[in-house]
């Protein structure tokens, strides 16, 4: 899902998310997209609100004509819609985005906001190391199917678990509603993240790469605890020493 530079991921075989739950999420919606050849495209991508300035997504959704990730002024015209669960709705934030950092040898960016949120809750960030079997749920913005794709007009989720760790990534497969509840196109840098008893939530790691969708196969998510430090000197973002609920912030 990063073959095409700028096109990103979101749900296949997942539930549409009620109104005013997890505001957090993000839809990135960038216009003049320059090629190489010196024409232009739209694209989208998802992500989360984890400071009142700042979003996190995947590095990827912002690069040069040649693809190669970009730090720095936002390379082109990019919005961040947040806490709005309908596209059709008037509610949330809409806000420019005006600068991209990228985090090193992972594929996460974050994206600085021309103005702060103040009342949405921002998505705290997960220190501790992610576990295989954990449950995991997501939520993006885009197809719903990797023929004849279009982006979602609503913001879907679904469940997931860890099927495995290594590196910067955690390799997750779909848990439900169903087995191949599965990242699309135009979902990339959505969040993935444990829901905890207190009823927050912790980020765990966003959406980077996978199969075509719908499928049951593993994707692969880029972790955000080895670079927890750097996202919270970046952003000022919470992090949570224990990853859950009761767990140690800092």
């Amino acid at each position: 899902m990063v073959a095409v530079p700028g096109v990103a991921n979101a749900i296949a075989n997942g539930t549409p998310v009620a109104d005013g739950q997890y505001q957090f999420s993000t839809k990135l919606t960038m216009t003049n997209i320059p090629r190489a050849d010196g024409s232009v495209y739209d694209s989208a991508c998802s992500g989360a609100l984890i400071a009142p300035q700042w979003i996190i997504t995947a590095g990827h959704c912002f690069h040069d004509t040649a693809g190669r990730k970009v730090s720095g002024p936002v390379p082109y015209a990019t919005t961040a819609t947040v806490g709005r669960t309908d596209m059709a709705a008037t509610n949330g934030h809409v806000v420019d985005v005006v600068e991209v950092r990228q985090a090193s040898r992972h594929d996460v960016a974050l994206a600085k906001l021309a103005t702060p949120i103040t009342d949405i809750t921002p998505l705290s960030i997960s220190a501790s190391s992610p576990k295989t079997g954990t449950a995991l749920r997501m939520t993006g913005w885009g197809a719903t199917s990797s023929v004849n794709p279009t982006p979602a007009t609503h913001l879907q989720t679904g469940q997931f678990k860890i099927t495995r760790v290594a590196g910067s990534s955690a390799m997750v497969v779909g848990y439900a509603p169903a087995a191949d509840t599965s990242a699309c196109l135009w979902d990339s840098g959505a969040p993935y993240f444990t829901e905890n008893t207190d009823g927050t939530q912790t980020l765990v790691s966003v959406e980077s790469d996978g199969p075509s969708c719908p499928h049951s196969q593993e994707e692969t998510t880029a972790r955000v605890d080895r670079i927890a430090d750097w996202i919270q000197q970046t952003s000022g973002a919470t992090v949570v020493e224990a990853g859950a609920a009761g767990g140690k912030t800092r």
